[in-house]
């Protein structure tokens, strides 16, 4: 299997594990315990707590851990906001991951007014779009890092100094870029950052947010008073020392290498694949991401193929899995729905080589020459998805989506097969839905044999 999709998480390093054993074994204590169990316990959340602001070129005690970058994003954008150090004007960019989207929206809710600040084509936000929107009562501007589904870096340094001339604190969520890039806070000008462990080899459960000594700042979680007040509640200390492991692992390296296999893999997909385009922008873009729509093909249908021949790869946000909806980023970047629903992300660490990502690139190529059927053949399963779980009558949704799902898995179809998917979804069958001519000319227009045996089939299974 070649992993394509660190983007939606990373396998835990070994070293990492290592790091953490001794706190889920001999030094298990309660950090606020005042004895030699408990002390053990707090030397070493309080080692992995200077480690990390080592890393972020910050103060320990600016530096609460998470559960992950979700809990991060949400606990700097509310608790900055309540804590109200201007007025109630949020700024968010149009592409921001859905923790941070949701969070401003929440506090649009509550009263807040929220701007979203638009991007051009290549999803970077521009200096002069902030500077406009900037009002004497904005409490607080978070643009991400980089983006997690078409990996555009912002230009978070000038964003932060236009804010910083208003008075304006500045979050990024720095969840993708963390491995990567520097994240000095200083450099980066920004008063709070989030990063979330299980994308650079700690576990999941672990993330953490900085947050500026001179910030106001109003914690979600209250109780024993932990961690400064910031997040209460006994401190998961293994895991703050496998997220300060992982990014020790992280700090350094040159990445040149990485960008080279990178390039080679973008040059090929572009040049065996009709029509195909890169999202994000062409230079500045995180090193182990590269995005694509494929205009003409179904980017769901491109996923299992590539899966079946051992290629794991996304559509995008993991945390927006099972939507039928299309990227927002996409949407936000200008790409028409029908196009965003194309999407493909790859994304891979420092481990995958030149070898792996020109057999993946290859894989893309090969599917790519069945472009036109796959887009036909994914255009029917999705009219027919969205029958089925929206009506979901005469032969039963789950019934439908099933049969679908094999008969696309095992076969296409042609024409001597169209009847039998136009009987299937007829008006007589499903009085909501399309005529069953459509359905037949749809599959018309799809490959080869076996579908409508597949189909029959796959209706019949439980």
């Amino acid at each position: 299997m070649i992993y394509l999709d660190e983007a939606a998480t990373t396998p835990v390093k070994r070293e990492v594990m290592e790091a953490m054993w001794p706190y889920l074994g001999p030094r298990f204590g309660n950090p606020s315990s005042h004895h030699e169990v408990g002390e053990a316990a707090a030397a070493g959340l309080e080692q992995a707590r200077a480690d990390v602001a080592t890393f972020l070129g910050a103060r320990p005690s600016e530096i609460t851990f998470t559960s992950g970058g979700t809990e991060s994003d949400n606990t700097a954008i509310k608790g900055i906001a309540l804590a109200q150090p201007r007025g109630r004007h949020v700024i968010v960019s149009a592409v921001e991951h859905p923790a941070v989207l949701e969070s401003a929206a929440w506090l649009g809710r509550l009263g807040y007014d929220v701007d979203e600040l638009p991007v051009d084509r290549f999803g970077m936000v521009h200096p002069e779009s902030l500077d406009a929107v900037l009002r004497d009562d904005t409490t607080l501007v978070s643009v991400q890092l980089a983006n997690n589904e078409v990996g555009t870096i912002q230009q978070v340094e000038t964003l932060s100094r236009i804010a910083a001339e208003r008075g304006v604190p500045f979050h990024t969520d720095a969840v993708q870029a963390a491995g990567w890039m520097d994240l000095d806070v200083s450099r980066l000008g920004v008063q709070a950052l989030s990063i979330s462990g299980h994308k650079l080899g700690a576990p999941k459960g672990v993330g953490v947010l900085h947050v500026h000594r001179r910030t106001p700042f109003e914690p979600l979680i209250h109780g024993g008073g932990q961690q400064g007040g910031r997040r209460s509640g006994t401190e998961a200390v293994a895991l703050a020392v496998g997220m300060a492991a992982a990014l020790r692992l992280a700090a350094g390296g040159d990445p040149g290498d990485v960008i080279e296999r990178r390039d080679a893999f973008i040059a090929r997909v572009l040049a065996e694949n009709v029509g195909a385009q890169l999202t994000g922008h062409p230079a500045h873009r995180l090193p182990g991401s590269a995005s694509f729509v494929f205009p003409g093909r179904s980017g769901e249908s491109v996923l299992l193929d590539l899966e079946r021949h051992g290629v794991v790869s996304s559509s995008g946000s993991a945390c927006a899995a099972g939507s039928d909806e299309p990227s927002h980023v996409l949407t936000a970047m200008g790409y028409d729905r029908e196009v965003a629903q194309t999407a493909v992300r790859f994304t891979f660490g420092r481990d995958v080589t030149g070898e792996q990502l020109d057999l993946a690139a290859g894989q893309v190529g090969v599917l790519g020459a069945g472009g036109a059927r796959t887009h036909a053949a994914g255009d029917l399963d999705h009219v027919f998805r969205a029958q089925a779980i929206g009506r979901g009558k005469g032969l039963g949704g789950v019934r439908i989506e099933h049969a679908l799902q094999h008969a696309f898995a095992v076969a296409q179809v042609d024409k001597d097969h169209a009847t039998v998917i136009a009987a299937a979804m007829n008006p007589a069958a499903d009085g909501d839905g399309f005529a069953g001519q459509r359905f037949g000319d749809l599959a018309a227009v799809v490959g080869t044999h076996h579908f409508g045996n597949a189909f029959c089939k796959g209706q019949s299974e439980p």
